[in-house]
C-alpha cells in the first residue's frame, strides 16, 4: 500500500489547537505519494500565510487511517 499523506489547512479559531472556523472552507492542497513531498507542499502552503496567525496546515497519514495494525517503519 502507498503511504498516502493529505495537505490541507484553513482558518482555526486559536492558533493552539486544529479546530477550524469553517471546514467547508479548507483548503485542500493535495493529496501526495511519500511524506517528502506532503512536507514540501505543507511548506509552500504555510509560507504563503506565514504573517496570518489565525491560518494552519497540517500534513495527514493517510495511510495510518486506511490500516493502522501497518508498522511505522
Amino acid at each position: 500500500m502507498s503511504k498516502l499523506h493529505l495537505v490541507f489547512g484553513g482558518r482555526v479559531t486559536d492558533p493552539q489547537t486544529l479546530d477550524f472556523v469553517d471546514p467547508s472552507k479548507l483548503d485542500i492542497v493535495g493529496i501526495y505519494p511519500d511524506y517528502k513531498k506532503a512536507e514540501d507542499a505543507w511548506r509552500s502552503a504555510a509560507q504563503k500565510t506565514v504573517d496570518d496567525a489565525e491560518m494552519r496546515y497540517v500534513v495527514v497519514h493517510l495511510h495510518r487511517m486506511l490500516e493502522p495494525e501497518i508498522p511505522l517503519g
